[in-house]
This record gives structure tokens, C-alpha cells and sequence, in this order.
């Protein structure tokens, strides 16, 4: 009996083991580098999202030594993990590409973003405007409203006067008038009560002179008050500058008894440094009492 047949039993028993861990190293080895797209391990959530939402990615596969992240929508990464955020509705493939050979795909889906209703309540409109004006003088009326169509009726005329936002407006006639303002945003029309005073007239001739210096006093007084208060500064000081400066804007103010300065300036100064209370107000004429030459000024705040 030869070596062989002597010793089959064993040496197929070894072959059969050979073999086992033959197979055994072939498939550590397919494991450890045969890589296949079913090896990557990627994260992508959630699948589902709206534009603008924040949609997160990671890399764990551990064989990797590059990536790339391309996001469908034109752009791209090389990092293993972080965020992204897309523009415009619509259905992405989130590709994850390793070793530029492997690669694995998430699909997403992007709605887009509900718009929310304007709240219910509307803006409450309103009429700013003075609540006393002069005779002549051109007032200002605008609107705090968000409607787009607007009628004006300022009272005295008993028609329409305008249909803009911002309306200008001169009473002829002084006296108690209701101001009317209708938009496409009210019900009913929204109400405001304005006094017009006289005009000064120069050649009143029932006027004594005392009364015509105070009815001056008095009506400048009032648009330099106007101009503290922040109302429009053209309106009020091209009308005392027309008035009573005849257009002469270096006219000497004196304040408090002390400070002097020219017209231009000092109203400029009452422009921006709001909130001062004009006291009292006294003017000097020339001698042929046309204009105001200077005029002398009591403020506090």
C-alpha cells in the first residue's frame, strides 16, 4: 500500500481545508479592496423638503479618499458632511461619486414655499394734516392708507378737489371746514376738522397799527412754529420770506435776546432742531413799512 492511498483520508481532509481557507481569504481580500457602489454608506435627509429649507449630507464610507457631492442643481462639494439649500421647486438626484469611480444616488424632492395670506385687518387710514391754517396759504394733506384710489373734498367748494395721496390745497375763505377723504380701502369716509384764519391785509384800513404789528407777530409766530413742529419747511418759510422779508433771507433774527443770526439760518436750525416752542414773536419794519427788517425771537423747549 502506497503513501497515498495510505494517508487519503487525511490528505483529502486537507485539501477540503485548504480550500475553505482559500475562500475565506478571497473573500477578506473582495471585502477589504474590491469595492463596489452597494459599499458607499451616504447620508442624505430629509427627502422630501421646501425651497429654502436646509437639506443635510454626509460621507461615512470608510475606504474613501475622495468624494464629491453634486447636488443636481449645478452645484457641487468635496466635504464629507454639511448642509445645502435649493432655490426653485422641483425633483433632484443627489449623486455621491467616490474615487471618482464609485458612485450612489439619493433622490429629493423640493415644493415650493406656500406664500402666507396678508393679515385680514387693514391699515386704519388717516388724514395728516394741520388742524389751523391761514387764508391763502397753501396746505398740505396726505394720506396713511394702503389703498390706491383716493377723493378729497376739503370743504369748502362741495366737489371733489383732488384724487392723489398727497394733495395741496389753499382755502379762499377762512373759517371751520371738515376735510372728507374716501379710498378703496374704507367704508366710510374718514373725517378731519381744520380752522382757517384771516389772511393780514396791509391796507385794512379799520385795523389800527398796534393790531396790524400783532396780526404780523402773530402770523409769523405761527409758520415759525409750523417749521419746529417739522411741517413742510418750504411751505412756511417761503411764505414768511414772500410776505414779509420781500425774499431777503439774511433779514437779522435775534433769539432770546442774544443769539443773532440771519433768517435763512436760524429757520434752517428750527428745521433740524425740532421741538422748540416759539413764545413771542416781534418784528421791526423800514420806514416805508414794507418789510420786516429784523425780527427778535422768544423760544424755550
Amino acid at each position: 500500500m502506497n503513501y497515498f492511498q495510505k494517508n487519503k483520508k487525511n490528505i483529502i481532509i486537507g485539501v477540503i481545508a485548504t480550500l475553505l481557507v482559500a475562500a475565506l481569504i478571497a473573500l477578506w481580500l473582495q471585502k477589504k479592496v474590491i469595492h463596489s457602489s452597494d459599499d458607499i454608506v451616504g447620508l442624505v435627509y430629509p427627502s422630501t423638503l421646501k425651497v429654502g429649507d436646509t437639506l443635510s449630507f454626509e460621507d461615512k464610507t470608510q475606504f474613501a479618499k475622495t468624494k464629491k457631492w453634486n447636488f443636481g442643481d449645478g452645484t457641487t462639494s468635496d466635504k464629507s458632511k454639511g448642509i445645502h439649500f435649493y432655490n426653485k421647486p422641483g425633483y433632484y438626484q443627489v449623486t455621491l461619486i467616490i474615487d471618482n469611480k464609485y458612485s450612489k444616488s439619493f433622490p429629493i424632492i423640493v415644493s415650493a414655499r406656500t406664500v402666507p395670506k396678508k393679515d385680514s385687518v387693514k391699515v386704519v387710514t388717516l388724514i395728516d394734516a394741520p388742524s389751523q391754517a391761514m387764508q391763502f396759504e397753501n396746505v398740505q394733506f396726505r394720506a396713511i392708507s394702503d389703498g390706491k384710489q383716493f377723493t378729497w373734498k376739503f370743504g369748502e367748494t362741495g366737489r371733489i378737489d383732488s384724487k392723489d395721496k398727497l394733495a395741496i390745497y389753499s382755502y379762499q375763505k377762512p373759517g371751520d371746514y371738515v376735510v372728507s377723504l374716501i379710498t378703496d380701502e374704507t367704508t366710510e369716509p374718514v373725517l378731519h376738522q381744520i380752522k382757517i384764519l384771516p389772511a393780514y391785509d396791509a391796507l385794512e384800513e379799520e385795523v389800527s397799527v398796534e393790531d396790524s404789528y400783532a396780526k404780523i407777530d402773530n402770523d409769523f409766530k405761527y409758520h415759525l412754529q409750523q417749521i419746529a413742529y417739522g411741517n413742510s419747511f418750504n411751505m412756511h418759510y417761503n411764505y414768511l420770506l414772500k410776505t414779509y422779508l420781500c425774499n431777503n433771507e439774511n433779514t437779522v433774527v435775534k433769539v432770546n435776546d442774544s443769539k443773532v443770526n440771519n433768517f435763512y439760518m436760524y429757520c434752517a436750525g428750527l428745521q433740524f432742531d425740532k421741538n422748540n416752542v416759539i413764545q413771542t414773536v416781534k418784528v421791526n419794519l423800514d420806514d416805508a413799512q414794507n418789510c420786516v427788517t429784523k425780527v427778535d425771537i422768544n423760544q424755550s423747549k
